[in-house]
């Protein structure tokens, strides 16, 4: 019971939203109206900025640097003083979109404590199938025919061809055969369905990933012409396990959580609002 309420966005919001609250009572200490009370600059928060120097210029700051530091945070907090005690705060645009910003980013963090269990990310992979669907993938060869000029001889030379190859092996020597285009290659490894499209056409693309493996075959039509194909290795396509997309899997489980958890956030803030729109009469033609 207690390790399953642990793992809830609302509980690591709460301890996260704790930690902050006294994190910035140690380090800052109550807003005192304009010109009265007084600023006390805590060892907590002298340490803080020696931290961030550290953080930034790779070493300790010197003992002129560090005041150098404190002045610097002083005269940061009466400024601000003063301007909220103008009411300079208000009707910004800026400092309004800077807390709402703070405010997204409690939320957030309270979602990025959470880790997923495997069977949750099983579940989610399942759920999103076709998000995660993997395409085919082939390793192949091929040999590219020009079809200009061959209308009456291409059938009779693709039977040729695929014969000669056929009896050459599985390495013949692509470079005497077939037509030269330059943006072709003779061999492609590990090239997916959608990657086939992208440089040989829809055709091609559904066509060769049907093949059999380990013997030429053709001719396949692209927006080129024609290929005669042998296909060394071809992976099915269809749904992956966990295993082979878990990254990606974590990734978009991550992505869908924080938008969950920060729609309810909101509606949950929203509703201790009594909110009324009054919406202006649309301007008469």
């Amino acid at each position: 019971m207690l390790k399953s309420l642990l793992r809830e966005p609302l509980v690591h919001f709460l301890l996260l939203g704790a930690a902050l609250f006294v994190l910035d009572v140690r380090l800052r200490p109550a807003a005192a109206p304009a010109g009265t009370g007084e600023i006390v600059v805590s060892e907590a928060r002298i340490r803080n900025l020696a931290q961030n120097f550290r953080r930034t210029w790779q070493r300790p700051p010197t003992r002129e640097e560090l005041e150098g530091l404190v002045e610097a945070h002083i005269r940061e907090e009466v400024l601000y003083r003063e301007a909220v005690a103008l009411g300079l705060d208000r009707d910004d645009t800026i400092i309004r979109r800077r807390l709402q910003q703070k405010m997204e980013f409690i939320s957030e963090e309270a979602v990025a404590l959470a880790q997923p269990t495997d069977e949750e990310l099983d579940a989610y992979l399942k759920a999103n199938a076709d998000k995660f669907r993997m395409e085919p993938n082939a390793t192949f060869s091929q040999v590219y025919l020009d079809p200009r000029g061959r209308a009456a001889t291409l059938e009779t030379e693709v039977k040729r061809l695929l014969d000669t190859l056929n009896r050459a092996g599985p390495a013949p020597d692509l470079a005497k055969v077939g037509d030269r285009l330059l943006l072709l290659e003779p061999r492609y490894q590990d090239i997916s369905q959608g990657e086939l499209t992208r440089l040989f056409g829809t055709e091609f693309a559904e066509a060769l990933v049907k093949q059999p493996v380990g013997k030429w075959m053709g001719p396949i039509p692209s927006g080129y012409g024609v290929h005669l194909v042998r296909v060394e290795t071809l992976t099915p396509g269809g749904a992956p396990t966990l295993d082979q997309v878990r990254p990606l899997v974590e990734r978009e489980w991550a992505n869908a959580r924080r938008q969950e958890f920060s729609k309810a956030f909101y509606d949950r803030l929203r509703a201790k609002y009594a909110i009324m729109v009054r919406m202006p009469e649309p301007a008469k033609p």
